[in-house]
């Protein structure tokens, strides 16, 4: 998907942008960073694409390194449980995508693909 500059896209951006300082730097997120590290002990970089806040556990919908998309649900009330963690490849994660959440995922790749940049990684596009 080719990415115009809307204003939902913009919109998109800053709430990727947000969830990746987030994730990177608030303590409360370190039981999430860490089960993300365990699957994938390379990360370089992540952006959350959706959070849902359940009653017993939140679950996680994270782009990883623009290569896989994880779903991640960490339960609330028991800091000892493990993490349920699962993954597909992106071209998985899309079908089905209703249009917002295709913007979104093309923005966060692209955000991937910034940061990558940045470490001197060059990766073809995955989409």
């Amino acid at each position: 998907m080719k990415l115009s500059g809307s204003k939902t896209e913009q919109e998109f951006r800053q709430s990727l942008i947000l969830s990746n300082k987030s994730l990177f730097e608030e303590v409360g997120k370190i039981q999430l960073l860490s089960a993300i590290k365990k699957f994938n002990p390379n990360l370089r970089t992540a952006y959350v694409l959706n959070w849902i806040p359940e009653q017993e556990e939140d679950i996680y919908t994270i782009l990883i390194d623009g290569e896989l998309v994880l779903r991640v649900e960490i339960t609330r009330h028991d800091a000892q449980s493990e993490p349920l963690v699962s993954s597909q490849p992106i071209n998985e994660y899309k079908k089905g995508l209703s249009k917002m959440n295709q913007i979104k995922l093309a923005v966060a790749l692209d955000l991937v693909k910034g940061d990558l940049q940045k470490y001197g990684v060059v990766k073809k596009s995955a989409v």
